[in-house]
Order: structure tokens, then C-alpha cells, then sequence
């Protein structure tokens, strides 16, 4: 096999079809504070909404404050310690959670913020009820850019992620989807949501990130996952100063072959902008058509895709980009000049959209490349074509029932029908 890195042309950033699309926001979500000195920032998801509003795309889509996930929702994966200690801990009463702030990993990275449970809670929400309608049929593509926090283990925070809300949502397209794809675009290699899903084939999960003396150093070419999950993990691990066109090289290839052999039936995708060029934490050289290539690319397959946030840490950049990417799910490509918007004054000195890449050097060699896609391309081959699942029946979701009478006796979940009829169902033992 011959790697070969043609020239990027950001003309090939092209909009098709037409969708329904679904977005996510809710505007508390940007008074969050991790700290003044702390890198990440959720100010920057109110940037993007500022953006994507002044720009009209809110005339395109579907606009939807989606209901906090709650405790039980969040249980569906983390464990009730743990979602209980978030719930309860506070920068006021940490002293009293000294041990659990241990063994829960808070502290530095992850530090105790005031609202940090409501945070975590609008997170999975959005990614859970875009799910949500992604099964229903409600629509093609579902946005929540306050998720993508792909670092959170089952019991442990990390990487400034505290609730998994990518595994949340992909639990939940798994109720009516046998076969889930996740596709991450972040700097950072996407352990968390590895991790849950390492030993099914039922979700197979691809992550492009920086891999070497790197956070969470994790993601090498070996990691394909265990027992009924082997080789359904595929990681690409890249080095330092990728650009525009050696990426989308790598992305197409490895993306179309996995669509090819795998045929998922929903897509998460992660669009991490730390994988930006001039980004505070990442080390990669992508523009902001570069990085919206990838985006173009997953929803050039016409699939029920959620697309989720993540990283990013310059924040004009973030916003630009994901203001760009949310431009082109709609099937329209925004205009050079910045609209004037609530944060105009952080886009000097030219108030422009694009985000360029700097002359930082690229490590990454065809020789390199060439060895991580002949393997990548030899796992794939070993992994049963398209596994298929026994599916049972889906209970009705709520907003399905019609006008039926509501029974007192009966507990009412939003997502699942009643639990009475989730009780009947048969869960097997291999399902995660």
C-alpha cells in the first residue's frame, strides 16, 4: 500500500443533501468556571452559539434547551458512588470529601467548581436527548457542543471530563441501532468512551489523536480491544505538526474502509478543537476548513450522526470553527466576514472566520503513515464483516404513547416508555 498525501483543497469541503437538523444549547452552560488559570473554558460554547445566531443558522435548524440528565440517566453507565459524590461535593464542603476526591481523581485537572453536577448534567443531557431523536427519526443530524467530554471513566474523572456524555448517548442509540460507529477529531486520544465499549462489537470506535509523551498516553496501534470487541477499537496514532492535507490522507482512507466493512447504522462524532492549529494544549496544524473536512466527510454517508464537542482551548479558534462546521451540517458555508456578535472584540485584529495553519514542521513521514494504515487496514480485515445482533423490542418512548391514559401505579420515564415495560424487557448478558 502507497501513502500518498495530495494537496488539501478546501473546495473539497462541500455541502450535500439536505437534513434535519437538531441543536443542543443551553445558555447556562457558559457561566460554568473551571478557574481563571485553568485551560478549559466553557465560555467558548456561548461564543460559538453568539456566532452561529448572527449568522442566521438558527433559521436553518432546530433549536432545543434539553432537559438535564438525571441521576438515574447518568447511573446508566457511572456508578452511583460516583454520580452521588458529584451531586454533593462543593468548592465549600471538599474538606469533608477528602478521601472520595481521591479515589474519584478531583482535584488538579479536574478541579470542584461551583455547579459542577449541573454541568455535568446539562453535558449529558443534550448528547442523551439527541440520541434520542436521532432513534426516533426526528431528525438527521443532532448537535451538542457542551458534550464531548471523552476522557470520564465509570468511576473517575479525567482530562477535565467528570460524566461521560458521548457513552451516555451512544447507549442510547443503542436501543434501536445494532451497530454504532464513534469517530474522535480531538488532539486527545478518546479513552473514556474506548474504555466502555472494549469488549463489544457493537460499537466500534476510531480515534485520530497525538500519541507519544502525550495526555492520556494511551491509543497506541495495538489497542483493538478484547474478547467479543477484538479489533473493534481502532486508533491513529499521530505525531506533531499533521496538516490539512497529510490528515485528510489518513481520515478518508481508514473512515471509508471501517464504513465499508463495519456499516454502522448511527455515528457519534467528536470535534475536539484542540486538533487546531495554534491551540493552546494540542500540537497539531490543521486549519479550520482541515478540521471541517472531517466533518463534510462522516456526513457525506447520509447517517443519523450526533456530533458532539470536546476539547479545544484557544477559544476563537473553537468558536470559528465549530460556528464553520455547524455552517456546513446545515448545508451552507458561511461567509469570510465575521457578523457582528456579542464577542466581536475577542476575533482581532481581522475579524475573519478562518482559522490558517502556522509553518509549524510536520513529524509525521509517508513512511509513518504508510505503516499505521497497513496495519490499521490488517485489523479491519480480521473483524467479522457487519456482526449482527439479536434486537429485541424497543419499548415506546413517552412523546409515542399518544393520548393514552397515564396509570398513577405506573413510574414514567421520558426516554424509555414506562418502567414497567422496561422491567419486561430481557437484557443479555454480553450486551456491553
Amino acid at each position: 500500500m502507497v501513502y500518498e498525501a495530495k494537496p488539501f483543497d478546501p473546495l473539497t469541503v462541500k455541502t450535500t443533501g439536505k437534513d434535519r437538523v437538531a441543536y443542543f444549547y443551553d445558555a447556562d452552560v457558559g457561566s460554568f468556571s473551571y478557574g481563571s488559570s485553568h485551560p478549559m473554558k466553557p465560555h467558548r460554547i456561548r461564543m460559538t452559539h453568539s456566532l452561529i445566531m448572527n449568522y442566521g443558522l438558527y433559521k436553518k435548524m432546530e433549536i432545543y434547551r434539553a432537559k438535564p440528565a438525571t441521576k438515574q440517566e447518568m447511573c446508566q453507565f457511572h456508578s452511583d458512588e460516583y454520580i452521588d459524590f458529584l451531586s454533593r461535593v462543593t468548592p465549600d464542603n471538599l474538606e469533608m470529601f477528602q478521601k472520595e476526591s481521591v479515589k474519584f481523581n478531583v482535584g488538579d485537572d479536574c478541579p470542584v467548581f461551583d455547579g459542577l453536577y449541573e454541568y455535568c448534567s446539562i453535558s449529558g443531557g443534550g448528547s442523551m436527548e439527541g440520541a434520542a431523536r436521532l432513534n426516533r427519526g426526528k431528525c438527521d443530524v443532532a448537535i451538542n457542543y457542551a458534550g464531548g467530554l471523552h476522557h470520564a471513566k465509570k468511576a473517575e474523572a479525567s482530562g477535565f471530563c467528570y460524566l461521560n456524555d458521548i457513552v451516555l448517548g451512544i447507549i442510547e442509540l443503542l436501543r434501536y441501532h445494532p451497530r454504532v460507529l464513534y469517530i474522535d477529531i480531538d488532539v486527545h486520544h478518546g479513552d473514556g468512551v474506548e474504555e466502555a465499549f472494549y469488549t463489544t462489537d457493537r460499537v466500534m470506535t476510531c480515534s485520530f489523536h497525538k500519541y507519544g509523551e502525550f495526555f492520556p498516553g494511551t491509543g497506541e496501534l495495538r489497542d483493538t480491544g478484547v474478547a467479543k470487541g477484538k479489533n473493534y477499537s481502532v486508533n491513529v496514532p499521530l505525531r506533531d505538526g499533521i496538516d490539512d492535507a497529510t490528515y485528510k490522507s489518513v481520515f478518508e482512507p481508514v473512515i471509508g474502509k471501517i464504513m465499508e466493512w463495519y456499516q454502522p447504522s448511527a455515528i457519534v462524532l467528536q470535534c475536539g478543537g484542540d486538533s487546531l492549529s495554534g491551540d493552546r494544549l494540542g500540537c497539531f496544524n490543521l486549519s479550520m476548513r482541515g478540521h471541517a473536512n472531517c466533518v463534510s466527510y462522516v456526513k457525506s454517508f447520509g447517517i443519523p450522526t450526533l456530533v458532539v464537542g470536546g476539547g479545544g482551548y484557544t477559544m476563537r479558534n473553537v468558536a470559528r470553527t465549530w460556528a464553520f462546521e455547524t455552517g456546513l451540517l446545515n448545508n451552507v458555508i458561511l461567509d469570510e466576514e465575521l457578523p457582528y456578535n456579542d464577542y466581536y472584540e475577542y476575533y482581532g485584529p481581522d475579524y475573519q472566520l478562518d482559522v490558517r495553519p502556522s509553518n509549524m514542521f510536520n513529524v509525521n513521514t509517508p513512511e509513518y503513515l504508510d505503516k499505521v494504515l497497513t496495519g490499521i487496514f490488517t485489523n479491519l480485515e480480521s473483524t467479522k464483516f457487519a456482526p449482527s445482533v439479536q434486537m429485541n423490542n424497543v419499548p415506546h418512548d413517552q412523546e409515542d404513547l399518544g393520548d393514552v391514559e397515564e396509570d398513577t401505579d405506573v413510574a414514567k420515564d421520558t426516554r424509555g416508555g414506562s418502567q414497567y415495560a422496561r422491567d419486561q424487557m430481557i437484557e443479555r448478558d454480553d450486551e456491553f
